[in-house]
């Protein structure tokens, strides 16, 4: 589908940025190079009287991807996760980009839902609702089921929106590429790549299953934390097109004037927000990464109810034990320890000189400390950590790009409960005690009891893998690495602190 019949889109798609005024600011946001703007520009501007409107009264990156349609929207809010492709200001324009839509009628989501699951909508439940809320995916209706009574919320996707979403990508992918065709230099910002990312992201939320199984992992890895909750997922009445979880009642966390009027304490709360959201990153690796306030709630029990979980977040054991130690640098002000971490971790490259890199460090965090509390940002921290890192030679590393984003965001919610809130007395409890079971002696045991276990299933068969690794090396020519002689003393001291090792993760077991 990727051929010459999405010109027409590419055309019309580069006439409504043109005709909005995006264009120019997309190219400086994403410091694109010259010719790429000078390109756009001359071939935009005779066709930008094709381009659609769009709403006036928005800023023209958002007013362009709205008329575009819903692709475009989707588009623009997972850009708004990757700064490192679109620049921190236009992230922080697209990450309010308002995703709503017209809705479709109750009686088409009716049809929906009643092909999906293969039976009436009226069987089914006793009552179901117009539409709640809807967006560029999908809508969702609170219905009654008709054998409990319970209310429970159900997503619905839009009547033939993989078809349509489909197209745009074609059209998105032929947009891509030209850029990369007529203008070389702007293959750093690597559009296919993006492309292909969000390509992922958008086909993984047209299966609504892979929705709810998200928030289902989600329950069960927050399932201990006291004052959260996320709702139970009704599997018997979830398809790919069509989600059921329990009804979340409550008060939304942007109207802090109503749950301060309902008597909750929303210093606790701000508290409570960001410290789960620490929790989910550094304790399970799985983190909700588009936390912000319309998909928060404060139910009558006070607890954080979180809803939507399309887009969620991974951070590996290892790169979270780096986080952590990055953090708790910053919070000790061990610049040098800070600068080490990146080092081991293979971030900088191991030519650079470390002591600069400390000093660079140091540069970032003392203004901040400096500040006072209700100034103290961790956001901005990392904003600032990763231009430094990024001046040394670091790589883009997309899961620290979207901690950082929805580091932003939960910050974000965090003040406008607790404008004093001091971000850095909140976090290090968490940090501190991440810290503490994930680095240092306890880890060291943690981790030798891993490696024993994956041993002993390979045990027997390790001489024969020694062997076979042998033959293949000497039928490729290449010597047996030599054995280094080592002291008698050496290998009694050798064997006794293997024999300790092996004995202590043993004991472990």
């Amino acid at each position: 589908m990727r051929g010459p019949h999405n010109i027409w889109r590419l055309i019309r798609t580069g006439a409504t940025f043109e005709r909005t005024g995006a264009m120019r600011v997309a190219l400086e946001a994403m410091d694109a190079p010259p010719t790429l703007r000078l390109a756009a520009r001359v071939l935009g501007w005779p066709f930008q009287w094709l381009g659609l409107k769009g709403d006036e009264s928005v800023p023209p990156v958002t007013r362009a991807l709205t008329a575009l349609g819903p692709a475009y929207i989707k588009f623009g809010q997972i850009l708004s996760t990757r700064p490192d492709v679109v620049g921190s200001e236009l992230a922080d324009q697209l990450k309010v980009l308002q995703d709503k839509l017209p809705p479709f009628s109750v009686e088409e989501a009716k049809r929906e839902v009643a092909k999906e699951l293969e039976r009436p909508v009226e069987e089914l439940f006793s009552e179901f609702s117009e539409p709640v809320a809807a967006a560029s995916i999908a809508q969702v209706h609170k219905a009654v089921l008709a054998d409990t009574g319970e209310a429970v919320a159900v997503k619905v996707l839009r009547p033939g929106i993989e078809r349509a979403f489909r197209k745009d990508i074609d059209a998105f992918y032929l947009i891509a590429q030209t850029v990369s065709l007529f203008a070389p230099g702007a293959r750093r910002l690597r559009p296919i790549d993006v492309i292909e990312h969000f390509e992922g992201v958008v086909m993984g939320e047209l299966d609504l299953r892979l929705e709810a199984s998200a928030a289902n992992e989600f329950a069960d890895s927050t399932a201990k934390d006291e004052g959260f909750g996320v709702p139970s997922v009704h599997w018997d009445l979830s398809a790919r097109r069509v989600m059921t979880l329990s009804w979340a009642e409550g008060l939304p966390m942007h109207d802090v004037a109503a749950i301060k009027a309902a008597g909750f304490d929303t210093n606790l709360l701000g508290t409570r927000v960001l410290q789960l959201f620490l929790n989910q990153a550094l304790r399970d690796g799985y983190f909700h990464a588009d936390m912000h306030q319309g998909n928060l709630k404060v139910n009558a029990a006070g607890e954080i109810i979180a809803l939507d979980f399309g887009i969620m977040g991974r951070i590996d054991e290892y790169t979270r034990r780096v986080y952590a130690e990055i953090l708790m640098g910053f919070i000790r002000k061990d610049y040098r320890r800070v600068a080490e971490v990146h080092f081991e971790a293979g971030y900088v490259p191991a030519d650079r000189d470390i002591d600069l890199f400390a000093q660079a460090l140091r540069s970032v965090g003392e203004p901040i400390f400096g500040m006072d509390a209700s100034r103290i940002s961790m956001a901005r921290l990392l904003a600032y950590l990763f231009e430094v890192t990024e001046r040394f030679g670091m790589e883009t590393r997309t899961e620290l790009i979207l901690l950082q984003r929805t580091m932003v965001v939960v910050e974000g919610v965090a003040r406008s409960l607790n404008p004093h809130i001091n971000i850095w007395e909140v976090a290090q409890p968490i940090v501190g005690d991440y810290i503490a079971q994930n680095v240092g002696p306890k880890a060291l045991l943690r981790d030798l009891n891993a490696t024993v276990r994956v041993l002993a299933k390979f045990g027997p068969k390790l001489p024969q893998l020694a062997e076979d690794a042998l033959i293949r090396q000497t039928a490729l020519g290449t010597p047996p690495p030599k054995v280094a002689r080592f002291p008698g003393w050496a290998w009694f001291a050798l064997g006794a602190a293997t024999a300790s090792a092996v004995g202590l993760a043993a004991s472990l077991l």
